[in-house]
């Protein structure tokens, strides 16, 4: 299904990290201190024979610096230096040797963490807090030259220097993400970004949205001071920095600071303060989620103390945090499966790259005047050709439209808005589409029409051309019977609305080679969209796992359970839109045309067909009581005249609640918490034991950005990997599910082998 929840909001992105160190590395120095020559200074100024230094972040074995054991050793010994030399000194600039300043922490060490070594983290933590505060109360300036991203443990060390100057390098970005990662910063960074912007800056605008700003949005925000055009402006600013102010000292270090905004026992804010945990509350709507919880518990307390203990109660927090299953589970998704998917294990090895540069897309309603934005947006001419040259148009007004709140959020200029419009035609006449390398359907679910289309421009495009369709549920090896080149067919599966979700499924149906796979792959990472693949199969993964979320929603309805309590369970199993909610937002209608149709192709395979329990309120609600959804105004939802929701229609307790000889207990509500998570995440089992999926890494990142499987559990497999027992934990509750609810949550062979064996889902097991 292509309309899908929005990607959590929770993860935007993994913190940048290296390379894996050894376990066995010898010991290194990650860091350098580079002295100049002795300063003549001036006529009394008592800085004569004085150097400014400057501490060079610079990991020999990494291709980025990472805040590993051997840079927290490096980081002390230079901090030591630099304090038995500081009457020698005039100041120090930190930068680094690399291309980014600096990555983040260690997520190889995070991601190892146990419980048991709660103790070793909360000790690791404090040593990079004393080595950074001694730095910053060293008596000299000090100033973070930040020649490239500074993002996690990088923007901590910035912080703990007196002035932060930014290169405005395009790629650079600074941020606290690590709430993201299910983690709140361990190196300072609730401490000082409170004293720097104050308690409510510093939680709305760095802590729980983990956001990346560039470098002038960084300067708006106060978490950087200037910024230079070029790395020899970037140094020369910082000793001019260090030559005018000779005396620098951190704000809260001065004498009559006071917290922006007031300390948490000012009248003003104390006010304030109860409605930051009800906005989270409201926010995260009961789903596991600690890290928001423990960024504003450790920002608050840590308002009411000295730096140096609001650095200790960081630190319990954040040790709390690394050993929880949830950081793995993000850390293990958001970065490792990331990295995994986006570095092309999927594509085909072996495959030359070929860039596209003119794409034909064909149907410019909403799905394909989306794809017409993302080709044009990354550079593509695209020809967009629908029945009629208005329908044409009027897709490329959609693209406008969407272009002009770009820029009226400041995101794109106006300049911007009309490169990517020009690079746009409408048309309905095909021979416009001459030349065209790929060619993309976007047209309805009607395997008819979609093979028509085909036939109307394969002889047009060029010979060579990749053919794609966007279809959600609609095998691809059929569709390609009416093609003339099956061999370069394949699905691309985008998910509305395009501009925001950053997934696309490719997928390969049987006659697909190797070539159009690599192709579709390469032009999907050209799209700046993150791709998995699959294989041919009715609902491919995402539309097909989705599937029983929705299903299972439904039966719960059939069974008598309070709508409401069915919404609140999706909820606090963390996914983004309410079962019932994105029922009506789906249309009921399309999952039931779906439904039929996999019947059919299952029942001409000479398969079994089984009827889930949820199928018969599904029909009852589109024949007996005509609520087909939102768009006809009523559904599981009422809908006022402005099509917002109104409330759940009261009709549902009406004519689904069980008579109350029937009725027996309720189910559990962690039952249905279970269920909404279980029934697809068994079903992607069953997807890797039908080859559909051939990647669990591809399953974990899918499920997250494709079809809004809760983030803290890092991924559909993932969950079963961080169930509490494991996969055999896993197995155990499927089985308890499966006798009071039935054999769709008996456990599939491939998850009762894991458990027995003891494994888990990797790459490397499958």
């Amino acid at each position: 299904m292509s309309t899908t929840p929005s990607a959590p909001a929770t993860p935007p992105g993994p913190q940048e990290s290296a390379q894996p160190a050894s376990v066995t590395e010898p010991a290194r120095n990650t860091v350098r201190l580079e002295w100049d020559d002795p300063s003549p200074g001036d006529a009394g100024d008592g800085q004569e024979g004085r150097r400014i230094v400057t501490l060079v972040l610079d990991d020999p074995m990494q291709s980025a610096n990472t805040m590993n054991a051997a840079f927290i050793d490096s980081l002390e010994n230079s901090v030591d230096q630099l304090v038995a030399e500081r009457d020698r000194l005039r100041g120090v600039v930190v930068t680094s040797g690399k291309e980014t300043f600096f990555a983040g922490g260690d997520l190889n060490d995070l991601l190892a963490a146990t419980p048991e070594q709660a103790g070793e983290v909360f000790a690791r933590s404090l040593r990079v807090k004393r080595a950074l505060r001694a730095l910053e109360t060293l008596g000299r300036p000090v100033v973070a030259a930040l020649n490239g991203t500074a993002l996690g443990g990088g923007l901590e060390i910035a912080l703990a220097c007196h002035h932060r100057i930014a290169l405005d390098a395009p790629k650079a970005r600074f941020g606290l993400p690590e709430v993201t990662l299910g983690l709140l910063p361990g190196g300072g960074g609730v401490v000082r970004t409170v004293r720097l912007l104050g308690l409510a800056d510093a939680l709305t605008k760095v802590l729980l949205e983990g956001k990346r700003y560039r470098p002038r949005q960084a300067v708006e925000v106060g978490l950087v001071h200037e910024i230079a055009a070029d790395r020899a402006e970037l140094l020369a600013r910082a000793r001019t920095f260090i030559e005018e102010h000779p005396e620098a000292a951190q704000p809260w270090d001065e004498p009559g600071y006071r917290l922006p905004g007031g300390t948490p026992s000012h009248p003003k804010l104390a006010a304030q303060l109860p409605a930051f945990p009800a906005r989270l509350r409201e926010r995260l709507a009961g789903a596991p989620y600690p890290a928001p919880r423990d960024i504003l518990a450790a920002a608050v307390e840590g308002a009411q103390v000295d730096v140096e203990t609001a650095g200790v109660i960081e630190a319990r927090y954040f040790t709390e945090l690394v050993v929880s299953q949830t950081a793995k589970n993000m850390i293990q998704a958001f970065f490792f499966d990331m990295r995994t998917v986006n570095s092309g294990r999927s594509r085909p090895q072996g495959v030359p790259a070929r860039n596209a540069s003119r794409v034909a897309v064909l149907g410019a309603g909403m799905m394909g005047a989306g794809i017409a934005h993302a080709c044009a947006t990354a550079g593509l001419e695209v020809v967009l050709r629908d029945v009629s040259a208005e329908a044409a148009e009027r897709g490329r007004d959609a693209v406008r439209g969407t272009l002009e709140k770009a820029v009226g959020r400041g995101r794109l200029t106006a300049e911007g808005r009309d490169e990517v419009l020009a690079r746009i035609t409408p048309t309905a006449e095909i021979a416009e589409l001459a030349g065209c390398d790929v060619v993309i359907e976007a047209v309805f679910e009607d395997p008819a029409l979609k093979r028509k289309v085909f036939q109307e421009v394969q002889e047009v495009v060029a010979p060579d051309a990749l053919l794609c369709s966007n279809t959600s549920t609609l095998p691809i090896t059929q569709l390609a019977e009416g093609v003339r080149r099956p061999e370069d067919f394949v699905g691309l599966h985008f998910f509305s609305p395009v501009d925001r979700m950053p997934l696309v499924e490719i997928v390969v149906g049987a006659r697909s080679d190797e070539t159009a796979l690599a192709r579709a792959f390469d032009l999907v990472r050209a799209l700046g969209k993150t791709p998995i693949v699959v294989r041919d199969g009715r609902g491919f993964f995402t539309s097909r796992v989705i599937g029983h979320f929705l299903t299972e929603g439904l039966a719960m309805v059939g069974e008598g359970v309070a709508p409401a309590s069915i919404e609140q369970a999706a909820a606090q199993a963390g996914y983004p839109a309410r079962v019932l909610a994105l029922l009506d937002e789906l249309t009921l209608t399309l999952p039931r045309r779906i439904r039929e149709e996999t019947r059919r192709a299952v029942e001409e395979a000479d398969g079994e067909w089984r009827a889930h329990p949820g199928d018969a309120v599904l029909d009852r609600m589109v024949d007996e009581f005509g609520r087909t959804g939102r768009a006809a105004g009523a559904g599981f939802y009422d809908y006022d005249e402005d099509g917002e929701r109104a409330g759940l229609w009261p009709g549902l307790r009406a004519h689904f609640a069980r008579p109350a000889a029937e009725a027996g207990d309720p189910p559990p509500f962690a039952d249905l918490i279970d269920r909404l998570l279980m029934a697809p995440a068994l079903d992607a089992v069953r997807c890797l034991d039908e080859g559909v999926l051939t990647s669990v890494a591809d399953a974990n990142v899918g499920s997250l950005l494709g079809i809004g499987f809760p983030a803290w559990t890092g991924g559909i497999l993932q969950y079963l990997n961080g169930f509490p027992g494991g996969p055999a934990g896993a197995v155990a509750r499927a089985e308890a599910l499966a006798a009071r609810y039935g054999d769709r949550f008996t456990p599939p062979a491939r998850l009762r082998q894991l458990a027995d064996e003891g494994g888990r889902f990797t790459d490397e097991t499958g």
